[in-house]
């Protein structure tokens, strides 16, 4: 990791109605580091992925992409980072075969001829460890291989784009749902392709999962009440008597956090 802010948040809120999600949050993610975001449901933690995305506009505050201010929606303007997410739900489309999804977007929006797109989303899909599945329908796959191939459809490069792929990449509940053995094999895809050359060097991941926190993220923030409460080091989590941390990881149901219901 350097210390280079790649997205810098500044004084960034957001509401849903009376609602406020996100209040005046002040956050920087570094290049090459691995941002882990926690907190109780219900505090922002999707919003904050939505927003650095560029797929949600703040109310208030400025966000900036190595230095310059973003204006608008990601579609708004040519970015010099670009961004790639997953989404909890994987959110694929249950009519088109596992090829298909992950090549979408080139299919429709690029002149890149069938027969090398084919071909590179065949390399991404070896690259999740899904070789040879491009004729499978997402109704055919695991929650665990969903996940994949949402992994290998953020990743997909597109020569004709200025960003040729992803510098960055949004994970929002990756292991959600998923047996252990499917979260480890998640976890360390996640790692893999932080550190695989080629593939984006920088991630913010939300997950509620200890060991996905644990295998997956160097640095942690801790969302509640729409404000950042602690950050600090994975190794950290355990020695700090930070009572919302406390509560958190021990899952109790006495402490500063609210109990819902």
């Amino acid at each position: 990791m350097t210390n280079e802010p790649l997205i810098e948040l500044k004084g960034v809120s957001k509401s849903f109605g009376s609602n406020k999600v996100l209040d005046k949050i002040d956050l920087t993610l570094y290049r090459g580091e691995a941002l882990g975001i926690i907190g109780p449901s219900g505090t922002g933690k999707s919003t904050i992925l939505r927003v650095i995305a560029g797929l949600l506009l703040p109310d208030e505050g400025e966000i900036y992409i190595q230095g310059v201010r973003r204006n608008g929606l990601i579609e708004d303007a040519a970015e010099t980072v670009g961004i790639g997410m997953v989404f909890q739900q994987a959110a694929l489309f249950d009519s088109l075969t596992v090829e298909e999804n992950v090549g979408f977007l080139l299919y429709q929006n690029s002149k890149i001829a069938r027969s090398r797109i084919r071909d590179m989303v065949n390399e991404k899909l070896e690259m999740v460890g899904l070789s040879g599945i491009g004729e499978m329908y997402p109704s055919e796959l695991s929650g665990g291989m969903r996940k994949r191939v949402s992994f290998a459809r953020a990743i997909m490069s597109n020569p004709e784009s200025a960003n040729e792929g992803p510098e960055l990449l949004l994970y929002d509940e990756p292991t959600a749902g998923l047996d252990p053995i499917a979260s480890t094999v998640i976890e360390d895809l996640i790692r893999h392709l932080q550190r695989a050359q080629g593939v984006c060097s920088t991630y913010a991941i939300v997950t509620h999962q200890d060991s996905t926190i644990r295998r997956t993220a160097d640095r942690v923030i801790f969302l509640y009440q729409g404000r950042v409460q602690w950050e600090g080091t994975v190794s950290e989590i355990d020695s700090t008597d930070h009572p919302l941390i406390r509560q958190f990881m021990s899952g109790s149901v006495q402490g500063p956090i609210q109990v819902v219901g």
